[in-house]
């Protein structure tokens, strides 16, 4: 049965963000995941997770400013101090949290220049073998187009490429569901195909991306592959709720209470 986590920065959001991860472990939550962290004490951040018996399944490296439109700088060649910077800010919440993996964000490049290439090679491999002593994998996530244009890894197969090449222990493949049906569609075939590399999975409705109740695909057939694939890994739950957070749980009532 898939271990479901809840991912803090889009649900839950009717309280306050160190708040929703009492209101997580309320609504039946083992596991949670958000995007950055960094506008809190690492500490506080930790503390929320204990008090609550929660795991940490996943956060993302600092992404620049975010606010002005940066999604990361791996793939930026001028940006590599930036980035290995940002890895010694994740550090302390890493330890705080005992987070196993953590998203390192390409950032918006050109893939058909060469330099993005090898700076993206370069970042990965950095990130991958600053953090390996602490036993954290970096995972990659292709993200589609219409959500991030511009973004420079939005195609599964070139990531798969780079993981397959480097071969690094604890480099693996974010396979988000949602972005994988809006870029390549068979989402199916293509979990069976990649899952060796995969390290976390996330998911949506599509095309919304709302709850995981209806719309193109058959959620419920894609967790049961996720059994019959022998996924042992988490599940984030990338979605924006359409109302209240806890209105929109039905889906989610059978896993509830599912141990990491």
């Amino acid at each position: 049965m898939p271990r479901f986590a809840a991912n803090l920065s889009m649900m839950f959001t009717e309280v306050p963000f160190l708040d929703r991860f009492d209101a997580a472990a309320q609504a039946g939550f083992t596991a949670v995941e958000f995007l950055f962290p960094y506008e809190h004490p690492a500490e506080a951040v930790g503390d929320r997770l204990k008090r609550n018996g929660l795991t940490q399944a996943l956060f993302n490296l600092p992404p620049g400013d975010w606010n002005a439109g940066e999604k990361g700088f791996a793939a930026l060649p001028s940006r590599f101090s930036d980035l290995k910077a940002g890895l010694e800010t994740a550090l302390p919440y890493a330890k705080a949290t005992g987070v196993k993996r953590l998203h390192l964000m390409a950032g918006i490049a050109n893939r058909g220049e060469r330099v993005a290439i090898e700076a993206f090679y370069k970042s990965v491999a950095w990130a991958a073998e600053f953090f390996a002593p602490h036993g954290i994998d970096i995972v990659l996530e292709p993200i589609n187009a219409r959500n991030v244009p511009g973004y420079f890894l939005n195609d599964f197969g070139f990531a798969r490429d780079l993981i397959q090449e480097l071969r690094l222990p604890n480099l693996k493949l974010q396979f988000d569901i949602y972005h994988c049906q809006i870029i390549h569609g068979d989402v199916t075939m293509r979990l069976r195909e990649m899952m060796p590399i995969i390290g976390h999975i996330q998911i949506a409705s599509i095309p919304s991306r709302n709850e995981p109740d209806g719309e193109e695909l058959n959620y419920p057939f894609l967790f049961e592959e996720l059994d019959r694939l022998g996924y042992a890994g988490f599940v984030g739950c990338e979605y924006n709720p359409r109302g209240k957070t806890t209105d929109g749980l039905a889906w989610f009532k059978p896993y509830a209470g599912v141990k990491p």
